[in-house]
């Protein structure tokens, strides 16, 4: 379940209300913050508050829905950036840190370790989901920790706490010890483009996944003309097991493991045919617009 904006539920208003709703973020470079998509979707106007309790408004450089990030900048001086750790570089059970805004309570902090990692995670509406290689750690996460920084035990961000898991069927309930961070490796490449141009790219396959699959894995349905499968020789109707030897249980595994990387980036993709056997495929990425 995301978090951030809030929802009405049991009634369809016939016009947009007014709200106020918490979120959290973090200086990731020079005035620019990093936050979470939903946090400031729909938002007409932006307030950032700073521990040092200045305040700004700030102007939306960029966002990318698909992988739940946004870029604001405000006009300030002297701002405090967060150093930049490797998220790349994480095993489960490290000890982490979540900094945020938790039902606007600014500037809590909470302790736990990381559960898992490359943990597929989908999160939004039908048609409109976000897809995040997600960190999973029992930090509590709380709604309005949303886009605020998971720290390793040197202080340094490794994640932005995107998701919670929750038990409740309706609503929006507190931290049963299930939270899902974005890894700053995978978000700054995001940034650096939204930075640079306002807009960001993913990588892409060039297949078409069966829906209708219920098999371990993720079955290719067709592939699209001169995109990085088909030049790569996969067959139609193949099923994906594995991507860089990470196995793939089902399509929303691999979407998420494909979009963990750059465009361009040369993958192998291990597949089992439709005329019998496993076989791996090198398969170079290419890209297409985020937004």
């Amino acid at each position: 379940e995301r978090f951030g904006m809030p929802r009405q539920y049991g009634e369809m208003p016939q016009q947009k209300r007014e709200s106020l709703s918490y979120g959290s973020g973090f200086i990731l470079k020079e005035n620019f913050i990093l936050t979470n998509f939903h946090v400031v979707e729909d938002a007409t106007e932006v307030i950032v508050s700073l521990s040092d309790r200045r305040e700004f408004t700030a102007e939306i450089i960029g966002v990318d829905p698909l992988s739940d990030l946004a870029v604001l900048k405000v006009d300030g001086k002297n701002l405090p950036k967060v150093d930049v750790g490797n998220s790349s570089s994480l095993k489960v059970g490290d000890w982490v840190v979540a900094i945020g805004s938790p039902l606007g309570l600014a500037s809590t902090v909470t302790s736990g370790i990381i559960s898992a990692l490359n943990r597929p995670v989908t999160t939004g509406t039908v048609g409109a989901e976000s897809f995040v290689n997600a960190i999973q750690t029992d930090a509590a996460i709380n709604p309005g920790n949303s886009g605020g920084a998971l720290l390793d035990s040197q202080g340094r961000i490794i994640g932005v706490n995107s998701a919670i898991a929750t038990l409740s069927s309706g609503g929006t309930s507190g931290s049963i010890g299930l939270g899902f961070s974005i890894p700053i490796n995978e978000a700054k490449r995001v940034v650096d483009e939204l930075i640079a141009t306002g807009k960001s790219t993913r990588p892409v396959l060039g297949v078409f996944f069966d829906t209708t699959y219920t098999g371990t894995g993720a079955k290719i349905g067709r592939l699209s003309p001169n995109e990085g499968a088909e030049k790569a020789g996969i067959p139609a109707g193949s099923v994906i097991t594995s991507i860089d030897g990470v196995k793939i249980a089902d399509q929303v595994g691999a979407i998420v493991k494909i979009r963990s990387y750059a465009p361009g980036s040369t993958i192998t993709v291990t597949v089992d045919q439709p005329t019998g056997g496993s076989k791996s495929f090198k398969v170079t990425l290419g890209t297409a617009p985020s937004n």
